[in-house]
């Protein structure tokens, strides 16, 4: 964690006065939150006792750029500053009829926008809010409860799925101020309606008034799962388990850090956190799509299912619950079943060039070779670069033995994505069959490189080795494999060939032995080979 000596500055209180040209200090003055040092040291406070505006800053050090901390703190003074001096003008209290000054002052004067989507983890920081006057619901909301907080103003954080607002609450006088819409006033159940918020039984974090370490829970979730779209995952990791551990009942953490899970392979952590986030709120739909995804990786293809299943029926524009539907069908045979999802997906989006091609798959395996085809190049027309669809050619004309079309078409495919294994273990199988051993070695040594741990690569690998005549090198690739799924009867019956070839009988005998007892056809005239060595 980077030091915040440069953000914490302990000046007298005379001394901001004199520097500031004001008589009276800012509201939050007398909060331990003001010199603080750390992100740590903020959770251990009391919530009322929080600086945001602080604590804001802090994680802009913790997770951006280093920021000048003093200047920005100072200007968010200034800016409090200016904002009393117009209530004062106004004879106004900093109550609920400093909201229009405020917004006056933010929106038309200096010219705060809100962005529609975080796609940029910079939009998050209050530093980067305050730089480029722009942010998104939270970010601007924080500024505004910075701003507050300097006035003394009962103003809170609110979160409702998918939003982030703030609002201005006395125990008299409650009103929801929309950041996104220039401060404008809106009703609870504008919010319940648009954003669908749950009826949780007991406490819920929703439409409730949030105190600030939960404000800040709900940044480091938006955070963690900006940083995730942009590919830092070990820095999303770190700021949604920290979003949990803050805000355990916000359905969006539990579902986001659930994501990082399934894509670190921690299926365990990724169906828990899914499974929390759905007791939370049962009725979002992308939460039920990525358990069911979870499910899949982990083989429970019915549980899979019946998630997807749960999600298409939540929100039937979600074009993936179809796509992976399909593929769970595809996993169980049901191939009549896997044709429907993709045909209801294509009436949603008959532009999805991605869709043409799975469909082609689904033909390929039902033995309808020249519909398949078709499919793949429609799909190919529509977007020539789908690396997937010039695989599915592959695998078609594999089917009707054209092997020039079929290495043809997985080169275009690689041409496209270079690391498609597939496609790489295709091509090398289809060198093979033309006995182009070299050939196939590339290929498969292409594959190994990105999935070392793949036992069928390892036995294709092998057996383009012995084909050759290299049984060394046979014997070093199906070592590997079985040393991996010691079960695996093809590698055990390869190594029994390749041993009786490189006249190490006994080993050549122990794996024909144990290719037979797992079901492998062993020649009977290699066996009678080895023995007739060994006698």
């Amino acid at each position: 964690m980077r030091s915040f000596s440069a953000i914490v500055y302990c000046i007298g209180l005379l001394f901001a006065a004199e520097c500031l040209g004001r008589a009276e200090p800012l509201a939050n003055e007398a909060l331990r939150g003001k010199y603080v040092k750390s992100l740590d040291q903020v959770l251990r406070l009391e919530p009322d006792q929080v600086d945001l505006g602080v604590a804001a800053l802090i994680v802009a050090e913790e997770w951006s750029e280093v920021v000048h901390g003093r200047r920005y703190l100072a200007r968010l003074d200034e800016m409090a500053y200016e904002i009393r001096a117009r209530l004062e003008e106004k004879h106004l209290e900093p109550d609920y009829r400093a909201i229009g000054v405020i917004n006056q002052y933010l929106f038309d004067e200096q010219g705060f926008a809100a962005v529609s989507e975080p796609t940029d983890p910079n939009d998050l920081f209050l530093h980067s809010v305050m730089d480029q006057r722009r942010g998104y619901c939270l970010s601007l909301s924080v500024l505004y409860l910075c701003l507050a907080e300097r006035l003394g103003m009962p103003v809170y954080g609110v979160v409702v799925p998918g939003h982030f607002f703030v609002r201005y609450d006395d125990g008299r006088q409650r009103y929801n101020i929309e950041t996104t819409s220039r401060g404008a006033v809106a009703p609870d159940k504008h919010y319940v309606k648009k954003f669908k918020v749950p009826q949780v039984r007991g406490e819920s974090i929703y439409m409730k008034n949030l105190n600030k370490h939960e404000t800040l829970g709900c940044l480091f979730n938006n955070l963690g799962n900006t940083y995730n779209d942009v590919g830092q995952i070990d820095t999303a990791l770190e700021v949604l388990e920290a979003a949990v551990q803050i805000n355990p009942s916000l359905a969006e953490c539990r579902m986001n850090l659930g994501n990082i899970y399934l894509e670190k392979g921690r299926l365990s952590d990724a169906i828990f956190e899914y499974r929390q986030a759905l007791k939370i709120n049962p009725d979002d739909a992308k939460s039920h799509l990525n358990l069911g995804n979870a499910y899949s990786e982990r083989g429970w293809l019915s549980d899979a299912i019946a998630e997807y299943t749960a999600a298409r029926k939540l929100d039937g524009s979600i074009i993936d619950a179809y796509k992976n539907l399909a593929s769970a069908y595809i996993k169980q045979d049901k191939l009549r079943s896997a044709l429907g999802e993709l045909q209801q997906a294509l009436v949603i989006e008959p532009d999805d060039a991605g869709l043409y091609s799975r469909l082609g798959d689904v033909y390929m395996r039902m033995g309808s070779y020249d519909k398949a085809i078709s499919l793949h190049k429609k799909a190919l027309k529509m977007k020539p670069d789908l690396a997937e669809a010039y695989h599915g050619l592959g695998l078609c004309y594999n089917k009707l033995g054209l092997l020039d079309d079929e290495i043809e078409a997985y080169t275009k495919a690689l041409a496209i994505n270079g690391d498609m294994v597939g496609a790489l273990v295709n091509l090398g199988n289809a060198y093979v069959a033309k006995k182009q051993y070299d050939a196939a070695i590339e290929q498969y040594e292409r594959a190994v490189a990105i999935k070392p741990n793949d036992t069928m690569i390892l036995y294709n690998f092998g057996t383009a080795y012995s084909n050759k005549g290299d049984y060394e090198g046979a014997v070093r690739l199906y070592e590997k494999a079985v040393a991996l799924e010691p079960e695996l009867g093809d590698a055990h019956n390869g190594l029994a060939y390749s041993y009786y070839n490189l006249k190490k009988y006994d080993l050549a005998l122990k794996h024909a032995k144990k290719a037979k007892q797992l079901g492998v056809q062993v020649d009977p005239n290699l066996v009678k080979a080895i023995e007739r060595q060994l006698h």
